[in-house]
């Protein structure tokens, strides 16, 4: 009984003993099979409940983090990281694990997913003005500035991302090459810039001054620099310039004084129509160039705020004045000479104080516009001199067609001939401002008085060669400078074009455009529209 007994109680821990292997056995068959085999590449990936599931032969893997953007087809390169196991796809690596493993255990490594450099970041979202973005479970902040702070109005990811030196750059929806830094990191900007502006800068320009704010920033939101910005300058350039500008600007201007010599009366109405042209640039430049270019310095904010809103019309309107009282008091004194004096040559006519006004407001701006078109960086110096080229040329046909009428007689005041009433004046007083336009204004006086318009642009240039390393045109003191000159500048030319040159030549009583035919009419009319809609275009660039 005792030896059966003994039998008995060995065959049970016999028993056990092979149950327990078993087990073991099974359970180490079966996390075998739910691991499966490490794979070297997976493929034929799609994507399941948001998960992306890929194939190694017959067995499935889960991406553990999935990529943003265009999700790969497959993964190479599989290798181990510890016991994790992970593979590459484009400059970046995600982990990957049995699709029967538990998510548990995926959320448990979750942190880990994602190694190596981003390449998309996505699920774009705002903290307070500034957008974050996620790479796996890592934020990075785009370092851009949105105009529009509506969450639809922030892109929903950015793609490509890229290294410039130790920085990071991804592509935004619209093309633009933003960085982006991990959370708690700060900018380098480093290895990244367009060679000419300042690092982290944004520099542009207007009415030839530099603005520069912050990289990402606008200008009206951004922090300006008003800081002198150090840049490259081909001076020789600049200096073989000058001759051009002297040249283009005396051809200008030089041009209508000989055309009035040698032309034919029976083309006057060439003339005509070049004159109502530059009294549309006149007009242009008034309003289009120099008004809004003393709004723009008025408004820089390195002036700082202005106390009183109207203070560029203020100017505009000081200068308006002047001019009024220049030319008044001008002609009061010519009548005086005159009565004095009935043999004074027509240098002493209203004509001439006009003209003399109308030449000083152009050569106050004429003088800066040489300067800041020198100082401009040399990315835009180039435009700039194309533009200053033709305004110079078309302002110098402006002021050049009023010189050359100087001392003459326009074909319909010929024809005319004197009234009953002008003989009896004639006669009777011949200091009568009629008698003033006898053709007495000689060649060489005409042009002594467009020889200074020639002049001026070329030396402004000189003057900003020689300051060139120094300029600052968000300094305070040049700011009002050039505001202040701009707007008084507007002010000459806005009363000078308006009275002077259009209400006299189409609404005075001998208004000449008051007796052409309609075909003549047209014409000018045309001249004087061309005149205004090219120089408006030009102040795009000046």
């Amino acid at each position: 009984m005792a030896k059966l007994t003994v039998a008995a109680v060995a065959f049970a821990a016999l028993l056990s003993t092979t149950s327990g292997s078993l087990v073991a056995r099974q359970t180490a068959a079966s996390t075998t099979a739910a691991a499966g085999p490490d794979p070297t590449a997976i493929s034929q990936c799609s994507v399941s409940s948001s998960t992306q599931i890929c194939k190694a032969g017959t067995t499935e893997f889960r991406v553990v983090s999935t990529p943003t953007g265009t999700l790969p087809s497959s993964y190479t390169g599989c290798h181990k990281h510890a016991t994790d196991t992970y593979c590459f796809f484009g400059d970046g690596e995600v982990q990957i694990q049995p699709a029967g493993v538990p998510a548990a255990t995926a959320a448990s490594t979750t942190a880990a997913a994602v190694t190596g450099a981003p390449t998309a970041v996505s699920d774009c979202h705002l903290h307070g003005v500034t957008v974050f973005c996620m790479w796996g479970t890592s934020e990075y902040q785009v370092m851009t500035t949105p105009t529009n702070t509506a969450a639809s109005a922030i892109p929903t990811a950015f793609t490509d991302c890229h290294a410039h030196g130790a920085d990071t750059y991804c592509i935004a929806p619209n093309g633009d090459d933003v960085e982006i830094v991990a959370e708690g990191a700060e900018s380098g900007d480093s290895g990244h810039t367009d060679g000419e502006e300042p690092q982290g800068e944004n520099c542009h320009f207007h009415a030839g001054v530099e603005h520069c704010v912050g990289a990402g920033e606008s200008e009206s939101s951004g922090t300006r620099s008003c800081e002198k910005v150090d840049r490259d300058y081909n001076i020789p350039l600049r200096i073989g310039l000058v001759f051009v500008i002297l040249v283009t600007s005396a051809f200008g201007v030089y041009f209508p004084i000989f055309m009035i010599k040698w032309m034919p009366t029976k083309t006057h109405t060439i003339f005509l129509i070049l004159k109502q042209f530059g009294t549309g640039i006149i007009i242009s430049t008034a309003f289009v160039h120099l008004y809004t270019h003393a709004q723009l310095m008025f408004g820089n904010e390195c002036l700082g705020a202005l106390g009183y809103e109207g203070t560029t019309s203020a100017i505009v309107m000081a200068g308006i004045f002047l001019s009024f009282l220049v030319e008044y008091v001008g002609k009061r004194m010519v009548m005086k000479k005159m009565a004095s004096n009935p043999s004074a040559s027509s240098r002493f006519s209203p004509e001439t104080v006009t003209v003399l006004v109308l030449e000083c407001g152009i050569i106050f701006h004429s003088i800066l516009i040489g300067i800041t078109l020198v100082v401009a960086g040399d990315t835009f110096f180039l435009t700039l001199f194309v533009v200053i080229l033709f305004h110079q040329m078309f302002e110098g046909i402006a002021l050049g067609t009023r010189i050359a009428q100087l001392g003459q007689l326009s074909p319909t005041e010929k024809a005319a001939g004197p009234t009953t009433v002008e003989v009896e004046q004639t006669s009777s007083a011949p200091n009568s401002l009629n008698s003033l336009k006898a053709p007495n204004f000689s060649l060489v006086k005409k042009l002594i008085i467009a020889t200074p318009f020639a002049l001026v642009t070329p030396i402004g240039m000189a003057i900003g060669i020689g300051v060139l390393q120094h300029f600052n045109g968000n300094d305070r003191d040049t700011i009002i400078a050039i505001g202040t000159l701009d707007a008084l500048s507007a002010g000459i030319l806005v009363w000078v074009g308006v009275v002077e040159m259009w209400a006299e030549d189409w609404m005075h009583n001998d208004a000449e455009l008051l007796r052409t035919g309609p075909l003549v009419t047209f014409l000018a009319g045309l001249g004087l529209i061309s005149g205004m809609i090219i120089m408006s275009v030009l102040g795009k660039w000046a």
